[in-house]
């Protein structure tokens, strides 16, 4: 479970009497702001992991190893 006494992004010491602006179930906030910046980072580094796991070749599946497609088949 997360530190409810600390802002989980700039650390700013939460106020019981205040509201606290939760984001993934359990990680607090002191604003709107600060959860939304945490929401854009996590979806910037979202789209960079799936593009690391995306194929580098830009060849169709259905045209690998066909005349043309730079491919190569290497028969047994």
């Amino acid at each position: 479970m997360a530190n409810m006494d600390a802002c989980a992004l700039c650390a700013k010491p939460l106020a019981r009497e205040k509201d606290i602006f939760m984001y993934r179930g359990d990680t607090p906030f002191c604003s709107d702001e600060c959860r939304h910046k945490q929401m854009r980072d996590d979806a910037v580094c979202e789209r960079h992991a799936a593009r690391r796991l995306r194929p580098y070749s830009s060849v169709p599946k259905s045209q690998l190893g066909q005349p043309g497609s730079g491919e190569v088949s290497v028969g047994s």
